[in-house]
Order: C-alpha cells, then sequence, then structure tokens
C-alpha cells in the first residue's frame, strides 16, 4: 500500500448527508418563522384583474360600493342614499341571518384608497359574511 499514507478509501457510491440535514433544518427555521407572516393579510383581488365569476349565482349578492368620495351605497331594493358604515354592517347582518349563503362583494372605485376598502370588508366579515369578494373589471388589451 504505498502511496495511500494509511488512509482507507470510501467507495464513491457513500454520500456524507449531514449538510444536507443542517440546510434542511435552516430552511425548516426559515419557514416556520415566515408562515405566520404571510397569513396577515386579506386576500384580494387587484382592480383590473381577470377573476372566476362568482360560484353561487342562484341569490343575488349583496354589493357594497364605495364611490370616488369615499360614500358607501348597499344593493338592497332600489335605494340610492349614502349610508354609513355601521348602518350598512348592521344591514348586511340582518340579511345575512337569513340567508347564510349569500354572497357578499365590494364594488369600489379605483381612486379610493386601498385602506378605505380593506375597512369596509373587515366590517362587513365582522357583519357575518364568511368571506368577501371584490367586483373587478377584466383589463382592456393595449
Amino acid at each position: 500500500m504505498a502511496g495511500t499514507g494509511g488512509k482507507k478509501h470510501r467507495p464513491m457510491s457513500e454520500i456524507n448527508v449531514v449538510p444536507y440535514i443542517d440546510v434542511m433544518l435552516v430552511l425548516l427555521i426559515i419557514f416556520m418563522v415566515t408562515a405566520p407572516m404571510l397569513m396577515q393579510g386579506v386576500k384580494v383581488e387587484l382592480p383590473e384583474a381577470s377573476a372566476d365569476p362568482v360560484e353561487n349565482q342562484d341569490s343575488e349578492p349583496l354589493i357594497v360600493s364605495i364611490d370616488d368620495k369615499g360614500q358607501l351605497y348597499l344593493n338592497l331594493g332600489q335605494e340610492e342614499q349614502v349610508l354609513s358604515l355601521p348602518t350598512i354592517k348592521d344591514r348586511v347582518s340582518k340579511v345575512l341571518r337569513r340567508d347564510k349563503d349569500k354572497p357578499v362583494l365590494v364594488w369600489g372605485d379605483e381612486r379610493v384608497p386601498y385602506g378605505e376598502v380593506v375597512t369596509v370588508m373587515v366590517a362587513l366579515q365582522q357583519a357575518g359574511a364568511p368571506s368577501v369578494g371584490l367586483v373587478t373589471e377584466n383589463p382592456t388589451e393595449p
């Protein structure tokens, strides 16, 4: 055994897996730390987005509209009056007590600040809406 210096040679089929386990544990820690941060947002669709239609087409959805001045409207009956957020929350709550599966949508003008739309969506969820969707227009082709 001249020239080997007394060292044993490992066959090429043996792989040292310790570095791979270390990398996997580091990735696991990263995912555990970042996962709670990812779940804090509200799921929304952008104002101009291709989106699937609302699944429950049997009943007319409740639509809360926000115009460019931030005024709120609710599509109950033929009324076209400005309503406050607590009034809308109360009326939506009453409707959802009768029909729990009624879809609830928000129709916001594109000039309305994002925070106002989120505030309305949170209020609707507090009123008992299991999920709140956004009404969007299909993007126009350039």
